[in-house]
């Protein structure tokens, strides 16, 4: 028997393995597949279908939807290079050109022989580390051509912080080790949980003034309070790890380096709204955090903290982890489900919300992973202690995720009010002491700052107050030597490229966007273009389903308002 029908039989146990579970495991099939195979060869797609009762073309149309998921042979190393902003800012085009070259690939982006596949993707969360580049399961930060095929992780994310309380444990214990985790305060919030009573979680979370920290920045108590008093069971608490927002990687750092704070604030919110399942959703670009935190939850299912009956009490919980394949869109919360149940990422129209509709239609609770860390955080020291850090309007400590053109970037953590400029400091400056062109507020759906805009203060209320907003954490900085029409070229390219399609003025909107600052990148632009951009930029905002059409042109809309003529 040759390698590949014992390969294809393999296959074929653990198709036999998921079969009771029905569509939902769809998507987890279809990665497993690709992994074992470099794609989805025709009869596999025909075997998962039958195995797990979903028609063909609908497996077809998950297919085509996720950017990892491909029917066509790949290659045995598959090479993604970013090429979000940041990541272009510092030569990853020219990287993927030299690859090319040095690969002897023409018309196409794997070689003859099947060794190689290169390709081009979005941000893949090391903005700190750019330019970056994915080799299989291998991150490589700051890469260079013929330097990066060891097969080890080669990234260190630094953490910043004059007083750490959210990122206190990073560094000092090892992320998989319960024992660790435990030593430095771990499960502590649980505990408490347990004594406050689960009809008195929510009350404690309100205490608090926890904001949701996925980017909305919505109050966490009326999420929880909503699904605690919802009809249908049974409940769900979802943590969205899809951490897809060019110049963003806080998430990456929490799920890599103190992983287990994430699955305790999971667990109090499932003992507060009565849910005895979990789910988190790890974008495909992660693997390395996909693995770490398939040990934690080994781990604590091990030690009693997942399962049934914990710590000897009447609540029970389980989570399972799930991979993402290569979509901006399931970062949206109804994609995410969508996804979760075996499905393309479409966004759900709202209402109904997820609190009373969520996962399987059933009263959910999801939140991002910083915000499940703040819970546990919270729950430990209490919410007058909590409430100390950050403002009356943003409670508690903030992480903001700095690269691009400064001398440090990395994660910072925040504790009390800052300024930008004061953000930017700490960093030491701009490199090669330039001066400063841009700052890139929120990530790709967030807003240029202006150079005379730097003494806001990094609140949620500040930066509302004269229209910004902090998103999700990213500040990306440019200076006078970027190419700032380039990065403009790559926000268009970002946005056309992972519109879902779902609704016209999106799928349209981000194409014309794309296509105009594309022009205007080569110096080629035509009469009426500013005009017409800022058309299309105002009909997806007031016309798109979701987040993503409703903010794929903020950040360009604000750059024509500081540097109009760049734009002529």
């Amino acid at each position: 028997m040759s390698q590949a029908e014992t390969d294809h039989l393999a296959y074929l146990d653990y198709l036999g393995e998921i079969a009771n579970c029905g569509r939902t495991m769809l998507l987890p099939a279809l990665l497993e597949a690709q992994k074992r195979f470099n794609h989805i060869p025709k009869e596999v797609a025909a075997e998962i279908g039958q195995a797990l009762k979903v028609p063909l073309a609908d497996i077809s149309g998950v297919i085509e939807f996720y950017s990892m998921l491909t029917t066509e042979p790949t290659g045995e190393t598959i090479i993604r290079v970013c090429t979000s902003p940041t990541c272009s800012a510092h030569g990853s085009r020219q990287l993927y050109q030299s690859l090319l070259s040095d690969f002897g690939i023409e018309n196409t982006t794997a070689t003859p022989d099947g060794k190689y596949f290169v390709e081009q993707v979005e941000c893949l969360g090391l903005c700190d580390q750019a330019p970056a580049v994915l080799v299989n399961e291998t991150a490589i930060g700051h890469a260079r051509p013929g330097s990066f095929f060891n097969g080890e992780n080669s990234y260190q994310t630094p953490v910043y912080g004059e007083e750490k309380i959210i990122t206190r444990r990073i560094g000092k214990i090892n992320p998989t080790s319960i024992d660790d985790y435990i030593e430095h305060d771990g499960f502590v919030g649980l505990q408490n949980a347990f004594k406050t009573g689960s009809d008195h979680i929510c009350d404690f979370i309100e205490d608090s003034g926890l904001l949701g920290r996925g980017g909305a920045a919505f109050i966490t108590y009326r999420k929880w309070e909503s699904a605690a008093a919802a009809d249908g069971e049974p409940k769900y608490i979802v943590c969205n790890a899809d951490e897809s927002e060019p110049g963003t990687f806080k998430d990456r750092v929490l799920l890599e380096k103190d992983p287990f704070a994430i699955l305790e604030g999971m667990l109090i919110a499932g003992f507060a709204i009565g849910a005895e399942k979990g789910f988190i959703y790890i974008r495909g670009e992660y693997p390395h955090a996909h693995k770490i935190f398939s040990q934690v939850i080994r781990a604590a299912r091990k030690r009693g903290y997942l399962g049934e009956n914990i710590l000897d009490s009447d609540f029970s919980f389980d989570v399972e982890l799930r991979s993402g394949a290569g979509a901006y869109i399931c970062g949206e919360e109804t994609a995410l489900f969508e996804s979760i149940e075996g499905k393309r990422g479409f966004p759900r129209l709202k209402p109904p919300y997820p609190t009373t509709h969520g996962l399987f239609q059933k009263p959910t609770v999801i939140n991002n992973v910083e915000t499940f860390a703040n819970v546990s955080l919270m729950l430990r020291i209490g919410a007058k202690a909590y409430c100390s850090y950050g403002t009356p309007q943003s409670t508690g400590p903030w992480l903001f995720c700095l690269s691009g053109d400064v001398k440090r970037p990395g994660l910072y953590e925040v504790s009390h009010p800052i300024t930008l400029r004061d953000l930017i400091q700490s960093a030491g400056g701009l490199k090669n002491s330039a001066e400063l062109q841009a700052v890139l507020l929120g990530g790709a759906a967030g807003k240029f700052v202006h150079p005379d805009q730097l003494d806001v203060r990094l609140t949620q209320e500040d930066t509302r107050a004269v229209g910004l907003s902090l998103g999700s954490g990213a500040v990306v900085v440019f200076s006078q030597e970027a190419n700032i029409k380039q990065t403009f070229a790559d926000l268009g390219h970002f946005f056309a490229h992972e519109s879902c399609g779902k609704c016209y003025p999106c799928q349209l909107g981000t194409q014309r966007q794309s296509e105009i600052l594309d022009r205007i990148l080569a110096g080629g632009t035509r009469p009426g273009d500013f005009s017409r951009l800022q058309d299309v930029g105002w009909t997806m905002m007031d016309a798109s389903i979701c987040g993503l059409g409703q903010t794929a042109a903020s950040a360009v809309l604000s750059a024509m308002q500081h540097w109009p003529e760049l734009f002529e």
